[in-house]
């Protein structure tokens, strides 16, 4: 069994979790509080972040768009229907940049700040960070989660799946951060019909249910966050 060394509340780890998911193949989970720079952890990865995959032969595999590719090189490409990537370039252009949309924008603009405010400086100490939250950073995050779910809700209304006609990595991309934020109950799916619907199926794949039973200390979820027919 592969492990990986995760946060619960990071979009890129939960987009791992997913991608295994689907694959119907287990890991090792390790949950890392990148904050307290762990020398064991350093050891694996010197830049500190997540997500750390220890493929075969502990070797590590570093970052969540690494880690896709190596998963759909060395399971991926046996899949066929089941395949997260496209057998087109184009197609997998398109895939790649959605992934990177949630991965990368959605969470330099949204996700990343509402986790750091609401979740992790309750639990980070003084000296490393924690502390109150920074109402600043909330709002403008709170402003941009609505553009976001604007775009998400115009892909979903104009595509059966996000990139195209059958699941891939944007859609996992996209769920991962979004389960965030609906965790945080940050998102208004009122006028997000073709989005809230996505979700549902997203919500309702065997790959997700791991997801719907996170918890962090301290803050409970969303009280629709594991309703499958929210």
């Amino acid at each position: 069994m592969l492990t990986l060394f995760h946060h619960p509340m990071f979009a890129s780890c939960r987009f791992v979790r997913l991608a295994f998911g689907e694959f119907s193949e287990e890991l090792a989970l390790i949950e890392e509080k990148p904050w307290t720079r762990r020398k064991e952890f350093l050891a694996l990865n010197a830049a500190g972040t997540l997500p750390v995959l220890l493929a075969e032969g502990d070797v590590p595999i570093i970052g969540a768009h690494v880690i896709a590719e190596y998963l759909d090189e060395t399971r991926g490409v046996l899949k066929r229907d089941r395949r997260l990537l496209a057998e087109d370039p184009l197609d997998r252009a398109e895939i790649r940049r959605l992934a990177d949309w949630y991965l990368v924008k959605a969470d330099g603009e949204v996700t990343r700040h509402l986790v750091r405010e609401r979740v992790l400086k309750p639990l980070m100490p003084e000296a490393l960070g924690g502390g109150s939250p920074d109402s600043s950073a909330i709002r403008a995050a709170r402003a941009n989660v609505r553009q976001h779910m604007k775009y998400t809700n115009w892909l979903a209304g104009t595509r059966h799946w996000l990139a195209g006609p059958r699941i891939t990595y944007a859609d996992l991309a996209a769920a991962s951060t979004l389960s965030i934020l609906d965790y945080l109950g940050e998102i208004d799916w009122s006028g997000h019909g073709a989005a809230r619907e996505w979700y549902t199926r997203m919500k309702s794949r065997p790959s997700f249910r791991p997801l719907l039973a996170d918890r962090v200390r301290g803050l409970s979820p969303a009280a629709h966050y594991a309703d499958l027919d929210f």
